[in-house]
């Protein structure tokens, strides 16, 4: 991947001191090593989305596997249902990676957002003290005031045949008065020990290195990589009662019971059904209660 505008990126490290820009070399040194996942980090002072850039990226032969595309602000950043994800410069982390799922059945590849889920709610809780729960399929939830608030999410998207580009934005240090909406939260408004976003990046793709190459290894089986059971164990949704809403307009409520084998959210409906959903946006309508788990 061709190094793009780092020196922009850094041109004003010290300009806000509350904000200060990513330092892409010493990233680059904590993260790109032989045999490693990461072969290439780079930080762009502005984009409209990098996944849209790494798709582009990756679909020209301008990438390899294990590239990761930092913006200090996106414009365009986009979660699922195409929603536009905005955010002042330097407020959290907006990322993308490159991932070839080698070896791994293309049915499973529907694995890989819970899988960056898994990763990063484990990376911010190591680096920044947040405990981040995971509303099914990609919403990271963290707990500001005693309600739950949405502080990030994922994106992943076909790079080719062989590849899938997956995307990260998190909310570090937005103030209430910067969050787009009342059911947006940030790290800072968590409580989180940090908000150096060079150690909270470090850790988070350490993490999702090490999750990514476990679950690559045994071919993407969610049960012998123990990705299905962690998911479970910080899915949020699970235990309570749920609309999914469908594609085509349709939806479906009921209880979210679990998440199957193909990554899928099981609902148990006050037919006695149980309903596996595969794609939808899910609304909570009712808290876990003390014996739900999640």
């Amino acid at each position: 991947m061709t190094p793009r505008d780092d020196s922009d990126a850094n041109s004003s490290r010290w300009s806000d001191l509350d904000r200060p820009p990513l330092d892409a070399r010493a990233l680059r040194r904590a993260l790109v090593r032989d045999g490693g996942l990461w072969s290439d980090v780079q930080v762009v002072a502005r984009t409209g989305s990098t996944n849209t850039d790494l798709v582009a990226l990756a679909t020209d032969g301008k990438a390899e596997e294990g590239a990761v595309l930092v913006a200090e602000e996106q414009d365009a950043g986009r979660g699922r249902l195409d929603r536009r994800w905005t955010a002042p410069a330097r407020s959290g982390l907006f990322f993308s990676v490159l991932l070839k799922p080698a070896g791994v059945p293309v049915e499973r590849w529907g694995w890989l957002p819970l899988l960056t889920g898994v990763a990063v709610a484990t990376g911010l809780s190591r680096s920044a003290g947040v405990d981040t729960a995971l509303k099914w399929p990609n919403d990271l939830l963290v707990t500001v005031g005693g309600e739950e608030r949405k502080a990030g999410g994922i994106l992943a998207e076909r790079a080719g045949a062989d590849a899938v580009v997956v995307g990260v934005g998190v909310n570090v240090t937005l103030r209430a008065d910067e969050l787009p909406v009342p059911g947006a939260g940030s790290l800072a408004l968590a409580g989180a020990t940090t908000t150096d976003r060079d150690t909270v990046l470090r850790t988070v793709l350490r993490s999702l290195e090490q999750w990514f190459v476990k679950w690559r290894s045994v071919a993407g089986d969610p049960a012998a990589s123990g990705l299905q059971d962690t998911y479970a164990a910080g899915c949020a949704t699970l235990g309570r009662t749920v609309r999914a809403e469908l594609p085509g307009g349709t939806s479906v409520s009921g209880e979210a019971v679990a998440v199957d084998g193909d990554g899928r959210l099981v609902l148990a409906t006050a037919e006695g059904v149980q309903r596996p959903v595969g794609a939808g946006d899910i609304v909570h309508l009712r808290p876990a209660g003390p014996a739900d788990g999640g």
